[in-house]
């Protein structure tokens, strides 16, 4: 059982560096209450936002944002299994990182096979002039 509580203040008096935050118009929080086999925990979050004071247009933002992220993250960890990769010296990570980012929008812009992302990349492991094809080349 999760209950989420939105809060969210236009009063940034307090807030020292407001004019270095440009269209900073609000902020917010969001308190979590996590209750799993009886044992509860509470995680807070917090935001900085551009919205005006409208604390269900706030939630709405905050769901759509961690609703994309999430979705954007499990393509990263379950079809390029990004948490499983050890590359730790030099620029690897980085380049890694980079190609990853890459490759989900070279699939999804493929429109001829009629797959998901995880089904393009085998057909792309298995057939030379498909990989090209996605490619560009």
């Amino acid at each position: 059982m999760e209950t989420r509580r939105y809060y969210q203040s236009a009063h940034l008096a307090w807030f020292a560096d407001v004019e270095k935050w440009e269209g900073l118009h609000s902020v917010g929080l969001v308190e979590s209450i996590r209750e799993i086999g009886g044992e509860k925990t509470t995680e807070r979050r917090y935001y900085l936002s551009s919205l005006p004071l409208d604390v269900q247009l706030f939630a709405r933002a905050v769901r759509g944002h961690w609703g994309v992220e999430n979705k954007a993250h499990w393509i990263m960890d379950v079809c390029f299994r990004e948490d499983q990769s050890r590359a730790r010296t030099g620029y690897a990570a980085e380049n890694l990182a980079t190609l990853r980012r890459l490759a989900p929008n070279l699939l999804k812009r493929e429109k001829t096979k009629k797959r998901g992302v995880k089904g393009k990349q085998l057909n792309a492991s298995w057939n030379h002039a498909y990989l090209l094809q996605l490619l560009g080349i």
